[in-house]
């Protein structure tokens, strides 16, 4: 998604927690793998919690567009992004959590 030195490496991290059975929340997250990675993403990891299985995490690394970053306003308001959300939300019924990392370990 981005190029070269306007890349800015960031970390999403979106908690979730299954509305019904966790076996389709996992199925339905797994199939948006394809997505995140048309998007940019570089890893992803679906993480569900062995405590409570009703509890996931997702863990997508990707590479942004300076420019893009700077105003994530006008990503979300893309077509694309705001009928993949919407289906999140609904889904969901407003039980997600998303929030973006820089990784500052180095």
């Amino acid at each position: 998604m981005a190029d070269g030195q306007d890349a800015l490496k960031r970390v999403l991290l979106m908690k979730i927690r299954a509305l019904g059975d966790p076996n389709q929340v996992l199925a339905l997250v797994r199939s948006t793998a394809p997505f995140y990675r048309a998007l940019g993403g570089t890893q992803v990891r679906f993480l569900q919690n062995v405590d409570d299985p009703a509890q996931f995490v997702i863990e997508i690394e990707y590479e942004a567009n300076a420019a893009l970053e700077l105003n994530r306003q006008k990503v979300s308001s893309d077509p694309m992004m705001r009928t993949f959300l919407q289906g999140w939300r609904m889904a969901l019924a407003g039980n997600a959590e998303m929030d973006v990392f820089e990784d500052v370990s180095a």
